[in-house]
């Protein structure tokens, strides 16, 4: 499954969730005509998409103008270079490329005279072994379920995690993230725990898992910290720290990607 599309949200306030992670400040603003860039490769092999638009003021979520015409390519460690064609207003594409293990994917994105570079390291696959639905009184709700999903940490590497979800096929509208901080070498049962929709016996759930590099974790883990709600991963108008140069919105990411589905008991 690709990353969705971008969104833009403002909640009044930074929530404080349950972690032993540092917290991260952000700052908000309402600027608006900033470039963001959301740029994924992944290790299936197919196309590789980024995107660029620009945003628009927090208290408008109608549309997010596409920036056309730019030129974009990646290019590998080994100097491999790969071309990125647009597509849909906004969208480039590279039709047939895979993202390998341990290779550094260096994004340039020139655009208005300006030129934009992000780097990201392919980490490895750790496998996802299953996921199950459960009761949850979550929020109060009676017979609505939880998902969990489990996976066996390698031991003695560091590892980072980004998950979505969708529930019969619409993405929930939250970012879940986990590293190994305190689960280094065991086997891991980790929570989707959301708000957003209601999971009932017969949905159906899909869970995509990525593996993802220090950089992006710390990027996703700014969005969770505060409680951010557009879909499964995107960009908001406030200032997470990210890889890319000079700073504009968004993210390149190098991740792997696997999915599962259950039908909910």
């Amino acid at each position: 499954m690709k990353t969705p599309l971008i969104y833009f949200m403002l909640l009044p306030f930074i929530l404080s969730i349950i972690s032993c992670n540092k917290v991260i400040d952000i700052s908000l603003d309402n600027a608006t005509d900033r470039l963001v860039i959301e740029g994924n490769i992944t290790d299936e092999l197919g196309p590789q998409t980024i995107k660029l638009n620009t945003n628009v003021a927090v208290s408008n979520t109608n549309t997010y103008p596409p920036v056309t015409g730019a030129m974009v390519t990646v290019n590998d460690q080994a100097g491999n270079v790969y071309k990125f064609t647009e597509g849909p207003a906004g969208t480039y594409i590279t039709p047939k490329m895979i993202g390998v293990t341990g290779n550094t994917y260096t994004m340039n994105v020139v655009t208005n005279g300006k030129t934009y570079k992000a780097s990201s390291v392919m980490p490895g696959l750790v496998a996802l072994k299953y996921i199950s639905s459960s009761k949850s009184s979550f929020n109060g709700i009676d017979g609505t379920r939880k998902i969990t999903i489990n996976y066996h940490d390698p031991k003695g590497v560091a590892n980072q995690y980004n998950f979505l979800m969708y529930v019969n096929g619409v993405q929930v509208k939250r970012v879940f993230v986990n590293n190994d901080d305190f689960t280094d070498g065991n086997s891991v049962n980790f929570d989707l725990i959301e708000n957003d929709i209601g999971i009932n016996p017969g949905d159906k759930v899909t869970v995509e898992m990525q593996c993802i590099d220090k950089a992006m974790y710390t990027y996703w883990f700014a969005l969770m910290q505060q409680n951010y709600t557009g879909p499964g991963g995107g960009v908001t108008p406030s200032d997470p720290p990210n890889n890319i140069t000079p700073l504009v919105l968004g993210y390149f990411s190098a991740h792997t990607t696997q999915t599962k589905t259950i039908t909910v008991k």
